[in-house]
């Protein structure tokens, strides 16, 4: 399921409605390059879900937790060299969150330690904006994307 974003305010219209999709023990894999807009995309998640504290990247703290409507669990995994490490960080709490939904950009280096029903989304960046897909085919994933196929309109 892709999802074609052309500026800033489609782009927090479709977080918009996504934030709506999305309920407690969902775990999001964001992936793309650095600088394609997953920081953004959970900044205005955040908003959406009641955080009024300002979002920022975990990239040096690695986990970012927000309360608002519902807590945020956001983790960075990029400085993280092997996934063992892991371990040090209580990652059960992040990945197997009970009332909470969890955020993970750079996810690939959790490798094995990432749940089965992870919802994985890819941002691209094109020329005229950001291509948003939902990549995997979990129960959750395919239950998000019948959603925002429903709801949001760009």
């Amino acid at each position: 399921m892709k999802y074609r974003i052309d500026n800033l305010e489609e782009f927090n219209n479709f977080a918009k409605v996504f934030a709506k999709a999305i309920k407690p023990r969902d775990v999001i894999s964001l992936k793309g390059d650095l600088g394609a807009g997953k920081t953004t995309f959970v900044q205005f998640i955040g908003k959406h879900l009641g955080i009024d504290e300002y979002i920022t990247s975990p990239t040096f703290s690695i986990i970012n937790i927000y309360n608002g409507d519902i807590t945020i669990y956001h983790l960075d995994l990029y400085r993280l060299e092997e996934p063992s490490e892991l371990e040090a960080l209580d990652f059960e709490n992040y990945f197997y969150p009970e009332d909470e939904i969890t955020f993970i950009e750079w996810a690939e280096k959790a490798d094995y330690y990432l749940p089965d029903d992870l919802i994985e989304i890819e941002i691209n960046i094109s020329k005229n904006g950001r291509i948003l897909e939902i990549v995997t085919d979990t129960k959750r994933s395919l239950e998000i994307g019948e959603y925002l196929d429903e709801n949001f309109i760009n």
